[in-house]
């Protein structure tokens, strides 16, 4: 089954609808203030039903979170802080679809998400940085060989027409049957939230072909 494709970042009232026709699996939108993608919209309506909306936080409070996902009408809710298991719990209370996001490096300890691994729907890997996401670097995927749960998992950080060759050799490894997803973002922009058309068709047909 050919992975998902999560464009992350989106804030533009002119280029939601331009990308929304590419007809990705998700859209993102940042919520997170201090964020050079920040999504002040009042609304996100413009976006047709197949696309599922996640709404990405960052240590936020849980009723803050709960007004935005009312607000939006988010599908899913991303937390992409050093949020609690508290936290993912009493979303999920809530009926509300969870991706708890780590940041990875070399050293990240596996053995934490084992806690989390009832309170969530999905893990995203994202690269570790001076920011929470959108620090436009990868990491070595191999380092998710060491991921043993069974929860599957978005894969995110500095993906972009690049990494072609490196995601078909990804996915020709054990590990990579877990990968529900491929998150894209700052490798397919003009400026923060502006994203280009042309670039991600083209990187979604490569998608399409693993």
């Amino acid at each position: 089954m050919r992975p998902k494709l999560k464009i992350c970042g989106m804030n533009n009232l002119e280029n939601i609808p331009e990308i929304s026709t590419l007809e990705p699996d998700f859209l993102g939108f940042i919520f997170w203030e201090p964020s050079k993608r920040y999504c002040n919209l009042d609304s996100l309506s413009i976006i047709p039903k197949s696309i599922k909306k996640v709404g990405v936080f960052v240590n936020a409070y849980f009723y803050d979170i709960l007004e935005k996902a009312n607000q939006y009408e988010l599908d899913i809710v991303q937390l992409h802080g050093n949020e609690s298991l508290t936290l993912c719990k009493d979303l999920k209370d809530e009926n509300i679809t969870v991706i708890k996001a780590f940041s990875i490096d070399d050293d990240f300890d596996f053995s934490i998400l084992k806690h989390y691994e009832n309170y969530v729907d999905y893990f995203l890997f994202d690269t570790k940085g001076k920011l929470p996401g959108g620090n436009g670097t990868t990491f070595d995927w191999k380092t998710l060989e060491k991921y043993d749960c069974i929860k599957p998992f978005f894969l995110s950080g500095g993906i972009g027409l690049n990494q072609i060759d490196q995601l078909n050799d990804f996915f020709n490894t054990e590990i990579s049957k877990k990968c529900f997803a491929i998150d894209v973002n700052s490798q397919f922009e003009t400026e923060p939230g502006i994203k280009t058309k042309n670039e991600l068709k083209e990187f979604q047909q490569q998608l399409n072909t693993i």
